[in-house]
């Protein structure tokens, strides 16, 4: 539904590499950099449509407020473990260890995290696996 979506981060270079690492396990990684006020991020390989430079931007500026909450799909519980794993690694505060959130549905398994800027991030799975490539 959604093409790509992007937020502002005070500190790009710190949040460039936070991201990298985070989305990582994930199966994203960086897709483009505009000089060193903005990056994109998407698949990794790419996918048939997918846009080239990405579908989650980060660009330099004010954060907005309130801050938003964004959630990276999964395709696995094995994914979002990593996910958490690496985000607070990378120094991201906790907001929800991995686990199921039955009140979602009864396969909704996801990670919460602050990233640098405040921003409530997650990864979800939600329950069915993936074809195998």
């Amino acid at each position: 539904m959604i093409d790509h979506t992007g937020i502002n981060v005070r500190d790009f270079a710190q949040s460039q590499r936070f991201y990298t690492a985070v989305l990582a396990p994930l199966g994203y990684a960086l897709r483009l950099q505009v000089g060193g006020t903005a990056a994109g991020f998407g698949e990794n390989p790419l996918r048939p449509g997918d846009d080239p430079g990405g579908a989650f931007w980060i660009s330099e500026g004010e954060p907005s407020t309130p801050r938003i909450h964004i959630a990276f799909r999964a395709t696995s519980e094995a994914q979002v473990d990593a996910f958490y794993e690496a985000a607070l690694s990378a120094g991201a505060r906790d907001n929800g260890a991995p686990g199921f959130r039955h009140h979602y549905h009864q396969n909704y398994y996801a990670a919460f995290i602050y990233d640098p800027d405040g921003y409530n991030i997650e990864a979800v799975f939600h329950g069915v696996e993936a074809p195998q490539a």
